[in-house]
């Protein structure tokens, strides 16, 4: 499986971006997926994750602003983010849930006062 997250970018406080994981195969209903970030000189975390059965679960910082979803047509998942604050800055990574594969490069989400 190979994964491409793009849509990163600058964005001014309280305003949205949606972020776009494309898989090379359909991988949600066999592996799941979530959505990390990491800033520097910290770990990544778990943001957002979708499992194989379509249950979303979102960490408490984003619960009510992030929205992970799927198109298994395009075999894309996606994580619309809303309200953004400054503290969403970070590398934001897409990768499996159950086995992750070799972290690719992320999207960069830089959010502004």
């Amino acid at each position: 499986v190979q994964l491409q997250a793009s849509g990163g970018g600058l964005v001014q406080a309280g305003g949205s971006l949606r972020l776009s994981c494309a898989a090379s195969e359909r991988v949600v209903s066999r592996n799941g997926m979530g959505w990390y970030r990491q800033t520097p000189g910290k770990q990544r975390d778990l943001v957002a994750s979708i499992t194989r059965a379509g249950v979303t679960t979102y960490a408490e910082s984003v619960k009510g602003r992030f929205t992970i979803s799927e198109d298994n047509a395009k075999n894309t998942v996606y994580l619309q983010m809303n309200s953004l604050k400054p503290e969403d800055t970070a590398v934001y990574y897409c990768n499996l849930l159950y086995t992750p594969i070799p972290w690719g490069q992320g999207t960069l989400v830089t959010v502004s006062s």
